[in-house]
C-alpha cells in the first residue's frame, strides 16, 4: 500500500490552468500508476501542495481485514489494492467485452444464473442502469436495493446485511456515502463487493475514465490529465491512479461544485469555486488536441460551460458508456470468471 504525505509552498503566480488561486496535487510515478502526470485545480488551499506517494501506510482504510475468506473471488474497494499489470488486465478485458456486446452477439453469459445485489444509499442513473444493463446484458439478474429498502446501519446493521445477502446473491455492489460502510460490507461478506461510490472514491468511475482515455488518447501512460473542480472523491481516486502532474492536458476533467449532501452548501460554493469554471478559453490554453471528461451529471454553465460539454472534443457520453463495460470486467475478475 501506499500513503500521501503533503508539503505546501505559497507561490506568487497562478498555477496554470486556473484563473485564480488554486491548489496543484501530484504524486510520483510508482509502479501501480498508470498515469505520469495528474493537475488537480482546487479551491482546497490558496497555495501549492505536492503531494507524494510514499511505501508506508495505504490512505484507505484496509479492506476486507479479518473478512471471511473468497476462494477465487475479490472485492473491489481502492484502485491501490490492485498492481498495474491487474488494471490494465481489467482494463483490456472491458475493451474485449464492450467489443462482444456492440458486435451484438449475446451468446457470451459469463453471469448467467446468478444474481447481483445493488444497494443504492444515494441514488444514481448512472450507477443503476449501467451495472444493472451490464449484467443482464452477460446473463446475470440484478437486484436494486434503494435507500428505505435497507437502510443499512440504522434499521439494520452493516455486517448482517451483508452476511444475510450473501446467502442470497453471487455479489454485492454499493453506493453508499461513509466509506466504512463499504470497508464493513466487505468484511462481513462471503462474496464479492464491489464499491459503486463513496464519500471517499469512486473507483468503478475511474476504471471508465481510464478505458475512454485509451480509446481516445491512445495511451495511459504518459497521459496529462488536469482535474479543475472540488477535491472530491473523484480526485481521491485520480491521485491513487496518476503520478507526477506538469502543466499542460491531455485531459480536463471536471465535476460538480456540489455533490450529493452538499446542495444546501451550492450558493457558497458557486461564489468560492468563480474563475474554476471549464470554459472555452480555458481548453484552448490545454491545446487541440485536449480532450473534455465530466463524469455526469454535469451542471451546465456553472462548472463548465455548455459549448465545452457539446464540443467535438468532449468525451463525456462515450465515458459514461463505459461505466458499464468497465464494470463489467470489475465484476469478472472480481467472480475469478
Amino acid at each position: 500500500m501506499a500513503s500521501i504525505s503533503c508539503h505546501r509552498a505559497v507561490p506568487s503566480n497562478k498555477v496554470s490552468l486556473s484563473s485564480s488561486s488554486s491548489a496543484l496535487f501530484t504524486t510520483p510515478l510508482s509502479r501501480s500508476s498508470l498515469f505520469s502526470t495528474v493537475s488537480v485545480q482546487s479551491r482546497a488551499s490558496r497555495g501549492r501542495i505536492s503531494c507524494r506517494i510514499s511505501s508506508t501506510s495505504a490512505p484507505p482504510p484496509p479492506s476486507s481485514v479479518n473478512g471471511p475468506a473468497k476462494a477465487g473471488m475479490k472485492d473491489f474497494l481502492h484502485i491501490s489494492d490492485f498492481d498495474k499489470a491487474t488494471i490494465m488486465k481489467i482494463l483490456d478485458r472491458a475493451a474485449e467485452v464492450k467489443a462482444v456486446i456492440k458486435s451484438g452477439d449475446r451468446t457470451f453469459l459469463p453471469f448467467k444464473g446468478k444474481t447481483m445485489a445493488m444497494i443504492f444509499a444515494k441514488p444514481s442513473m448512472r450507477t443503476r442502469v449501467s451495472f444493472e444493463t451490464g449484467f443482464f446484458l452477460l446473463g446475470g439478474h440484478a437486484i436494486y436495493l434503494g435507500p428505505n429498502d435497507i437502510q443499512m446501519g440504522k434499521r439494520e446493521e452493516t455486517r448482517d446485511v451483508a452476511r444475510v445477502l450473501s446467502r442470497y446473491n453471487d455479489i454485492i455492489m454499493a453506493r453508499v456515502f461513509a466509506h466504512q460502510d463499504i470497508l464493513d460490507l466487505a468484511k462481513h461478506a462471503t462474496v464479492p463487493v464491489i464499491n459503486g461510490l463513496t464519500d471517499y472514491n469512486h473507483p468503478c468511475q475511474i476504471m471508465a475514465d481510464a478505458l475512454t482515455i485509451i480509446e481516445h488518447v491512445g495511451r495511459l501512460e504518459g497521459t496529462k490529465v488536469v482535474y479543475v473542480g472540488d477535491g472530491n472523491n473523484i480526485v481521491h481516486s485520480w491521485l491513487l491512479l496518476a503520478a507526477e502532474a506538469v502543466r499542460g492536458a491531455d485531459v480536463v476533467y471536471s465535476d460538480v461544485w456540489a455533490s450529493m449532501g452538499q446542495k444546501e452548501e451550492a450558493a457558497h460554493r458557486r461564489q468560492v469555486f468563480q474563475g474554476f469554471q471549464v470554459d472555452e478559453n480555458l481548453m484552448k490554453l490545454a491545446g487541440p488536441k485536449a480532450y473534455f471528461m465530466h463524469c455526469l451529471p454535469a451542471e451546465r454553465g456553472v462548472e463548465v460551460t455548455d459549448g465545452v460539454v457539446e464540443a467535438p472534443n468532449s468525451i463525456v457520453f462515450p465515458q459514461a458508456e463505459n461505466r458499464m463495460h468497465a464494470q463489467n470486467a470489475i465484476m469478472l475478475h472480481a467472480l475469478g470468471l
